[in-house]
């Protein structure tokens, strides 16, 4: 006979482990699909951990704008080595098994460096403003000390937005044939739907979680850009002008190359439940796994002074 607490135990249930589809209904050739995700982390590492080495070797680098790129740098180098490990696993050895604690430990660090990302592309749009309408005192404002604590305020915001996430997950209980997700690693709303309990604060609070930083973040690059715009336009110089909007071009494509999959991925998870799973899977990707490979071949092709300290790099050299 059953006591009462074998019959809390049996009504609670959590799946030791989840089962990854990895790319639905393309499961036969996930080898031949391996190559160009293999290849699209290759790049992605070598390109930022570029970027780094050359921020840090080359001297006329250390400005706050090249120090905000190396934050950027390895906030994407963070992100790919958050899907790299079970995404190589499901599509190289079908090893599809992921732990319940370790899904909820990659879930709360791939989506901790989505909001840094969010964060410090605000901080670059202030900093080009910063650049563009006070030129003179940009160096007396943007100092080594205030960047530090900028980043360290981003690092705080993502850690204190995300640490509740896993938690309010853990207190679900879970059915026991609900446990295939939807990709090849741990996203929130495909967790959390797996769940037979009533998922409304998580709902809530990951749409508060959003809202508060990366829709927000959003608004704020727009409004910088509205300013720089207005400052660009009391220049008296045409020539003038298009110099100061060329020092903008890089970080707005990598805006457009982040904030772009992410309204993606929002506006299927919302209004696109009749869309084949596969259309799921494709979007979550290009927003993981793009914005990390684009953002280093977007610096290296348009700014001249990365892409020489790069090329010192690659031919072990130092520069001055």
């Amino acid at each position: 006979m059953l006591s009462s607490q074998d019959n809390v135990n049996i009504s609670f249930y959590q799946p030791p482990a989840f089962l990854m589809i990895g790319i639905p209904g393309l499961e036969a050739i996930h080898g031949w699909i391996s190559i160009p995700f293999s290849s699209m982390y290759t790049v992605a590492l070598t390109g930022n951990c570029l970027i780094l080495l050359a921020i840090v070797r080359t001297s006329s680098l250390h400005q706050p704008m090249y120090y905000f790129l190396s934050m950027l740098a390895l906030t994407d180098m963070g992100l790919t080595m958050s899907t790299l490990p079970t995404t190589l696993a499901v599509l190289w050895f079908d090893q599809r098994f992921i732990g319940f604690n370790p899904c909820l430990i990659q879930m709360f660090f791939l989506h901790s460096f989505s909001v840094v990302e969010s964060s410090v592309l605000l901080a670059m749009s202030f900093d080009r403003f910063v650049a563009i309408s006070n030129p003179l005192h940009y160096a007396t404002i943007l100092t080594n000390n205030i960047i530090i604590r900028i980043g360290m305020a981003i690092v705080a915001r993502a850690t204190l937005s995300l640490f509740p996430v896993p938690f309010l997950l853990k207190r679900l209980n879970f059915c026991p044939g609900k446990i295939l997700l939807s990709h090849s690693f741990c996203f929130h709303a495909d967790v959390m739907k797996r769940a037979c309990a009533d998922i409304t604060v998580n709902i809530l609070y990951g749409l508060y979680v959003v809202l508060s930083t990366v829709g927000v973040d959003s608004l704020l690059i727009v409004l910088s850009y509205a300013l720089i715009l207005h400052t660009v336009m009391g220049l008296a110089s045409p020539r003038e002008r298009v110099r100061a909007l060329n020092t903008c071009v890089s970080h707005i494509l990598a805006v457009l190359v982040f904030y772009i999959p992410v309204i993606g991925v929002s506006m299927i998870h919302r209004f696109g439940r009749h869309l084949p799973h596969i259309v799921h899977s494709l979007v979550a990707y290009l927003y993981l796994v793009v914005p990390p490979v684009l953002n280093p071949i977007i610096y290296s092709v348009k700014s001249k002074h990365i892409r020489k300290a790069m090329l010192k790099v690659l031919r072990g050299k130092g520069q001055n």
